[in-house]
């Protein structure tokens, strides 16, 4: 079976090859990777690992849309129109399978063999860990929100796997769209990773509010979505960053970060695939892959120490350190009670 998995980075050198290493336990055969405007030695990488797969291109975004923009350009690459499935997904995301052998061959086999799968995101917390350390980060973060409830919602976002004959219109960065006008005998049969149809409303997108996440409850049976959005303390400081150079003067919302960084469940389910990945990256790092990674890593705690000495990031590394571990509302609602947060 030909899996391709599809996304962008822009500086996300030190996780690149734990994201590709554990992706190929997976099942994954080919990447398609683009980057634009890294600064961390992340396409030097890319560049070099073609011998894992990867095809490594520069983002053809010409205005702001980055990833729209790329998908838009993959979807007509080989690599895509090629593959038996295709999985769009981040590098902090981690397709976390608890059937079978635990690879994607047998979460599909568990749903039924369907034209697309929606797998729902589960938030990892920072779990208190202010410094980076060049280590898995699924080994690192095991805190996670009520997996059912996130921020009061109980509907959570997907990120979809889809097979080479869904009625492709275009690629969304959560899900595939399909024609509005196509005939419903023709519409793909797409069900969650529980194996159920999804929602009406989510399958024909025809609910602004919930056109890329349905209701998590009983969904997850034969997969999860780990999303590791904020890592260490230091590398959200990067991260941020990443995506808005120009932050002195600027108010800081620190909203991503307290919707997200709520440890009140734990799963340690993804440790399964921690000697096997561990056993790859030793590989992949013996040899010419491994200096190009320990640059990145070096690149990336050179940046750290440039932002902490401006005023603005040390102020929001000091805030973000001292803030509750609680979603927002949360902390705000114990005070009212008179409960200590």
């Amino acid at each position: 079976m030909r899996i391709t998995a599809v996304t962008c980075v822009k500086n996300e050198g030190p996780f690149l090859l734990e994201w590709i290493a554990f992706n190929r336990l997976l099942g994954v055969t080919d990447f398609l990777i683009y980057s634009n405007d890294c600064t961390d030695g992340t396409d030097r990488l890319l560049d070099a690992l073609r011998a894992y797969g990867v095809t490594h291109l520069p983002n053809p975004a010409k205005g702001r849309n980055y990833q729209m923009e790329a998908l838009k350009h993959a979807a007509k690459q080989e690599l895509v129109t090629g593959a038996d499935w295709v999985w769009v997904a981040d590098v902090d995301e981690f397709l976390n399978i608890h059937v079978g052998d635990h690879t994607i061959p047998a979460l599909i086999e568990a749903c039924g063999d369907p034209q697309a799968i929606s797998v729902t995101f589960q938030f990892f917390a920072n779990d208190g860990v202010r410094d980076f350390a060049d280590a898995p980060v699924i080994g690192q973060f095991t805190g996670s929100h009520n997996p059912d409830l996130w921020c009061a919602e109980t509907a959570i976002e997907v990120k979809t796997l889809t097979r080479c004959d869904f009625p492709l219109h275009y690629f969304g960065a959560h899900r595939p769209f399909f024609r509005d006008k196509l005939d419903k005998a023709r519409r793909p049969r797409w069900t969650d990773a529980s194996g159920r149809g999804v929602p009406h409303k989510f399958l024909v997108a025809a609910n602004p509010r919930r056109i890329r996440k349905f209701p998590a409850a009983g969904a997850r049976r034969f997969a999860t979505l780990n999303h590791y959005a904020l890592r260490s303390l230091d590398s959200y400081l990067v991260k941020n960053d990443r995506g808005d150079v120009n932050r002195e003067g600027r108010a800081f919302d620190d909203t991503y970060w307290r919707e997200r960084n709520d440890p009140a469940w734990e799963d340690r389910s993804i440790l399964r695939y921690l000697p096997d990945l561990d056993t790859a990256l030793a590989e992949m790092k013996d040899g010419p892959l491994g200096a190009l990674h320990d640059e990145c890593v070096r690149l990336h705690r050179a940046r750290l120490a440039e932002l902490m000495a401006q005023e603005s990031y040390s102020r929001m590394y000091a805030h973000l350190r001292d803030l509750p571990a609680l979603p927002p509302g949360e902390a705000e609602l114990m005070a009212d009670l008179g409960l200590v947060a």
